[in-house]
């Protein structure tokens, strides 16, 4: 779970033997037809849109702050685990960020685009903070206190309690694919809503659950179900998706097959004219799912382990070549020692400053 600071090493050498793979792969579906990441993204993208002025002026602060300031990336820390995972599992392997203001001061030695936390983290040092770093008030919670166990998100914060604490944006997760997700989704489209309503910019956790999911593969990280979770956060007017890095795909065929049922519906040339089984092809189907990247698509860096630094760069590579707007990073930086996480952060904030990781 730890890294030994030293000399930096090459995006290159980070990859290993998939590099040439990653860094020169051609893909599939053409990035003629996106909307794609760059310093005038809000004004290309945005401008024309329903969004209110305010809107778009907070949209423009998290696109102009930290190390990524104006190029239409996006580096968050987002830490909302300590309800999610537990503060025991969260935080054990670095107690500091027990105290909420950590959690800040990394975001901001660190050159994060903005923080993402909870209503408690965030109102606990608000008047110190909110003028220098965008903040993100997380609306909604899975807990794992109750008996058995549940998976749902249920509202833990009001959109006007992140209004007056002086969020520049809201976040929000929907269990897509779960019993409990069209009440989920009503609930956050009422929340975007009202958050358009106050200037604030909205951001999707677009997540999938359901056990018919995994089968011989987790089916959550399929491609064609992740797209289509994608396409639904957009209709809910998420001004950026949040997602997890795909790993398979044709998760429809999967579950029907599985279970033996007809299970929603799909198109034989998603499989054969817009993805291939290279990860760069299936996160841009993603892409292509967020209105062809009118919506940024931000990928999550996910659990922390053994190879951190080089996962997260690997994240970040795919996400920037298939045409994404950046990465969001929680365990894998704060579940660290803080100059480690400092570090990781501007590891994976060079790719999107590297001019030789193009978009393939």
């Amino acid at each position: 779970m730890t890294a030994t600071l030293s000399a930096p090493q090459s995006i290159e050498s980070w990859l290993g033997d998939e590099a040439e793979d990653l860094l020169t792969h051609q893909a599939k579906v053409s990035k003629d037809l996106l909307h794609l990441p760059g310093s005038d993204f809000i004004d290309r993208t945005f401008a024309y849109s329903d969004r209110s002025p305010q809107v778009l002026r907070s949209l423009q602060q998290l696109y102009s702050f930290g190390r990524l300031a104006n190029t239409g990336y996006l580096s968050i820390l987002p830490v909302d685990q300590g309800i999610e995972h537990s503060a025991g599992a969260s935080f054990a392997p670095n107690p500091i960020y027990f105290d909420s203001e950590n959690i800040l001061k990394l975001a901001i030695e660190a050159g994060c685009s903005a923080v993402a936390t909870t209503l408690g983290v965030l109102g606990s040092v608000s008047r110190k903070y909110a003028h220098k770093i965008p903040l993100i008030t997380k609306l909604n919670h899975n807990e794992l206190l109750t008996y058995p166990n549940q998976f749902d998100q249920f509202m833990f914060a009001s959109v006007e309690q992140a209004w007056n604490l002086g969020s520049v944006a809201v976040g929000a997760t929907i269990y897509f694919g779960s019993p409990e997700s069209s009440r989920q989704i009503q609930e956050v489209s009422r929340a975007f809503a009202r958050a358009h309503e106050l200037g604030m910019a909205t951001i999707l956790w677009c997540y999938l659950r359901n056990p018919a999911f995994k089968q011989d593969k987790d089916y959550h990280l399929a491609a064609d179900l992740t797209g289509q979770a994608n396409h639904l956060g957009v209709t809910i007017e998420a001004d950026i998706i949040k997602q997890k890095l795909p790993e398979v795909n044709n998760g429809y065929g999967a579950v029907a097959q599985a279970t033996g049922k007809s299970y929603g519906k799909t198109d034989k040339r998603v499989y054969s004219d817009l993805t291939t089984d290279h990860p760069i092809d299936l996160t841009r189907y993603q892409l292509l799912n967020c209105y062809s990247g009118r919506i940024g698509l931000i990928n999550s860096g996910g659990a922390s382990g053994k190879a951190d630094f080089a996962e997260a760069i690997r994240t970040a590579v795919i996400n920037k070549r298939a045409g994404g707007s950046g990465l969001i990073s929680g365990r894998k930086t704060f579940q660290r020692p803080f100059e480690e996480g400092v570090k990781l952060f501007h590891q994976i904030q060079d790719v999107y400053l590297s001019p030789d990781v193009t978009i393939a």
